[in-house]
């Protein structure tokens, strides 16, 4: 979601308290461990708003995008569990299917998955839709967009893309229901339907979502005030299609961190897995950038 100008403004007044707030707590005990928080820079005028991330199983590679339409791929690197540095790769506009260069509302890029052949997807929240990209570089594929799409609210819509090991899509809108539920669309056959339901509550919003190794669906969540972000973290193992045994594995306390908005799942070389998290600055000088990352521990 992009921030609105009032925001924004208070988005600065915000970034002044976020140092001095600290701690990530879990409902469930010492489930996650704090590995580190990377702040990255570079001075380009594309650079910020980075709204979601996928990285390989090593963890050593990532893509991310940023929610005006451009994608990335870098190297990270580490010394022991701290990242130390990226090392970015060619930067492409995000195109449509016309070749053109996406810009505008239709450009609000915030949802990215990589498929087990490479292919790239990527959600769009202000035309909701889920476009397809053999290479960073591509012409998008446009995925058939059902009316339940249409009819999200502003700054409302998918908001988080995944996918499955069996390459099957999962799409997340940044809401609740009726009911205080999130509704979770999944794409098989060449048509999207409603999958299932995951439980809300809190004054949390989805932000991003990534399957883990171990098959679990884990859900990153947002919630904000004047005096900074909160994240949580959930997961939920599915069976038969359908969440059970849901788990709070993170949930920081107000200022904790940046505005996490993309999450990736991983294993490193010692078998823990590993949670990735990156920040959107919403292009504010005094917002950063982050690249956070904790070990669960099991």
């Amino acid at each position: 979601m992009r921030l609105g100008p009032a925001v924004q403004i208070i988005s600065f007044a915000l970034i002044l308290l976020l140092s001095g707030a600290s701690g990530a707590i879990s409902a469930d005990g010492a489930r996650a461990q704090f590995l580190g928080s990377y702040v990255w820079k570079m001075h380009k005028p594309w650079f910020g708003g980075w709204s979601g991330i996928d990285l390989s199983a090593d963890g050593q590679h990532m893509t991310v995008i940023s929610d005006r339409s451009h994608i990335l791929k870098g190297q990270i690197s580490r010394e022991g569990d701290k990242i130390t540095a990226i090392r970015p790769g060619p930067v492409f506009p995000i195109q449509a299917s016309t070749g053109k260069n996406l810009t505008g509302r239709a450009g609000d890029s915030e949802g990215l998955a990589v498929s087990p052949n490479g292919h790239i997807y990527i959600s769009f929240e202000g035309v909701a839709r889920v476009a397809e990209y053999t290479k960073p570089n591509s012409r998008a594929v446009a995925l058939p967009r059902p009316d339940a799409f249409r009819k999200f609210g502003k700054n409302r819509a998918l908001e988080a893309l995944a996918v499955d090991d069996k390459g099957r899509l999962y799409a997340v809108p940044e809401m609740t229901d009726d009911k205080g539920e999130i509704p979770v669309f999944v794409f098989k056959d060449n048509a999207w339907s409603p999958g299932f339901s995951l439980a809300g509550g809190g004054g949390y919003l989805p932000v991003g979502v990534d399957f883990g190794p171990d098959g679990r669906i884990y859900l990153l969540e947002r919630s904000w005030n004047i005096f900074g972000f909160r994240a949580r973290l959930r997961r939920w193992t599915l069976v038969n299609g359908q969440p059970q045994k849901e788990e709070l594995l993170v949930q920081t306390r107000t200022g904790t961190h940046d505005n996490l908005e993309g999450v990736s799942i991983w294993r490193d070389q010692q078998g823990r897995t590993r949670v990735t998290m990156i920040s959107d600055d919403n292009f504010l000088f005094l917002q950063r950038t982050e690249l956070v990352e904790y070990a669960i521990t099991e």
